[in-house]
C-alpha cells in the first residue's frame, strides 16, 4: 500500500495573540453592558451583553483549540489534536443558535410588555461596543479566511458588532421618538441573523466531523483524473475527507492494467499525488494497488 502526504500549513502569524486580545476586549464590553442594561432597563443592551458573553466563551474555546491543535501526534493520538479547532467551531456555532433562540423568547415577552428605557446609557455603551468589536473583527479577519475555528470566533464578533449598531439605532429612536417597542424588534432581528450565520457554520463543521467529502471536491472528477493516468485501470473503493481546514485525505484501491513492479508503482503514485494535489488540494494519499483481484470495483463501497 502506498502512502504519501504533503503538508500545507495555514496562516498562523499572530493568531493566538489576536484571539487573546479579543477575549480581553469582550470581557470588558460584557461587564459594561450588563451593568448598563440593568441600570437602563434595555433588553437589547442586555441581549447584546449575553451575545458578548457567548463571544467570550467562544473566543476562549477557539484559543484553547488553537493551542491544542499545535500539539504533536503520539502513538495514542496519531492525528494529534488537529480536529480540536473543528470541534471548537461546532461548539461556537451551536451556542450562536442557542443564544438566538433565548433572545427571541425574551424579545416576544418584552414586546408584549414594553418598559421605559434610559436611552443615553444605551447609546454610549453600544457605541463603545461597536469600537471594541470592530477592533476584534479586524484582528481576526485575515485568519478567518483559512481557518474554520477562527471563522467561528470572527462571526461571533462580527454579528455582535452588527447587534451593537442595531442597539445604537434603537437607543437613538427611543431618545428622540420614545418608541420603546423598537428595543424588542431589534433584539428579534439580531436573533434571526444569529440563527442564519450559526446554522451555516454548524452545517460546515458537521460535514467535516462526519467525514463527508469536502464541498470543493467532486468524486467523479477525482476518479476520472486518476483513471486517465497510463497503466491505471480503475480507482475504486474511494474515501475522501477533510481532517481540518487544510488537510484533505484520499484513501482508495487502485486496479492496474498490468502486473507492475513496486518501483513502477512508486512512479505512478507520484503522478497521482501531483494530480490530486494540484487539481483538488488533496495532500494525503493512501493507495492500495491491485491487479486481477476479484473484488467489487464500484467507486463507493460501504465498509
Amino acid at each position: 500500500m502506498g502512502h504519501s502526504h504533503t503538508h500545507i500549513h495555514s496562516h498562523k502569524s499572530g493568531k493566538d495573540k489576536n484571539l487573546f486580545i479579543s477575549i480581553l476586549l469582550n470581557i470588558v464590553i460584557t461587564a459594561a453592558q450588563i451593568v448598563g442594561g440593568l441600570l437602563s432597563g434595555s433588553l437589547a443592551l442586555l441581549s447584546d451583553a449575553l451575545h458578548n458573553f457567548s463571544d467570550v466563551l467562544s473566543l476562549v474555546v477557539s484559543y484553547g483549540a488553537s493551542k491544542l491543535s499545535k500539539r504533536k501526534a503520539s502513538p495514542e493520538k496519531t492525528f494529534g489534536y488537529k480536529r480540536a479547532e473543528i470541534l471548537a467551531a461546532f461548539v461556537n456555532a451551536s451556542t450562536l443558535v442557542i443564544v438566538a433562540v433565548l433572545l427571541i423568547i425574551e424579545a416576544v415577552k418584552r414586546f408584549k410588555n414594553p418598559e421605559e428605557i434610559e436611552s443615553g446609557l444605551v447609546i454610549w455603551l453600544s457605541f463603545i461596543a461597536i469600537i471594541a468589536n470592530g477592533i476584534s473583527v479586524l484582528l481576526l479577519k485575515a485568519d478567518s479566511n483559512n481557518n474554520i475555528n477562527i471563522k467561528s470566533a470572527y462571526l461571533h464578533l462580527l454579528t455582535d458588532m452588527f447587534a451593537s449598531v442595531a442597539v445604537l439605532i434603537g437607543g437613538l429612536l427611543i431618545k428622540f421618538y420614545e418608541v420603546y417597542w423598537v428595543d424588542s424588534v431589534l433584539t428579534f432581528l439580531i436573533a434571526i441573523y444569529l440563527i442564519w450565520v450559526g446554522v451555516d457554520l454548524l452545517k460546515t463543521s458537521t460535514k467535516i466531523l462526519m467525514l463527508f467529502t469536502p464541498d470543493h471536491i467532486h468524486m467523479e472528477d477525482v476518479v476520472e483524473a486518476v483513471n486517465s493516468i497510463p497503466k491505471v485501470n480503475k480507482l475504486h473503493h474511494v474515501h475522501i475527507w477533510g481532517l481540518n481546514d487544510d488537510e484533505f485525505h484520499l484513501e482508495a484501491h487502485l486496479d492496474f492494467t498490468e502486473d507492475i513492479t513496486v518501483s513502477e508503482f512508486d512512479i505512478i503514485l507520484e503522478k497521482i499525488e501531483t494530480v490530486l494535489h494540484d487539481n483538488f488540494k488533496i495532500n494525503h494519499v493512501t493507495i492500495q494497488p491491485e491487479f486481477n483481484k476479484q473484488d467489487p470495483k464500484e467507486i463507493i463501497i460501504q465498509d
